[in-house]
């Protein structure tokens, strides 16, 4: 063992010998995390807020490698249909208002009341459907990564029991 051998100076203040900072979000988490972060931070984008009559409202707020952040609006009874995202994983955070979102198909089929603050993820190929089934209108955030190419749309899936009635737009989107 030598114990004469010292490092000298911090190497903390060598920057070359420090991991570079991440400038922008590569996992999951990370990705919740700027969505968080953005709900946190209402002033920059409650003002882009705007509501329209014939379908949802939406604007990309921001750009990065690899990934888009949306904004959307939606009045009572706006809703997506039933659709995926392509290849792309997701976040979506509710910012305002409720979503109410339909997820599987027949017996395997969830619903979720999603309020303001909720946070779902899904990955690639998950199928589901959102509405605004509340009284007021919902705002929300989408973070796409990859950013968002896609978003086919499906039939309403056919229930194995029985025959379910007619949905509207009105009940699911």
């Amino acid at each position: 063992m030598n114990s004469d051998i010292q490092i000298a100076g911090d190497p903390l203040a060598l920057p070359h010998l420090l991991p570079p900072a991440s400038e922008h979000p590569r996992t999951v988490a990370a990705f919740a995390g700027l969505a968080r972060a953005i709900a946190d931070q209402p002033a920059d984008w409650r003002p882009l807020v705007r509501y329209d009559p014939t379908t949802r409202w939406y604007h990309r707020l921001r750009t990065g490698p690899g990934y888009e952040v949306w904004l959307l609006s939606w009045l009572p009874g706006q809703g997506t249909g039933r659709h995926d995202h392509g290849p792309s994983s997701g976040v979506l955070t509710v910012l305002a208002g409720e979503l109410t979102e339909v997820a599987g198909s027949g017996r395997r089929a969830v619903t979720r009341r999603l309020t303001a603050g909720a946070q779902r993820t899904f990955a690639p190929g998950y199928t589901h459907e959102t509405v605004n089934s509340g009284l007021e209108p919902t705002v929300s955030l989408h973070v796409y990564f990859p950013g968002l190419t896609e978003m086919p749309l499906h039939a309403a899936p056919h229930c194995a029991v029985a025959d379910p009635p007619p949905v509207t737009t009105s009940a699911f989107g």
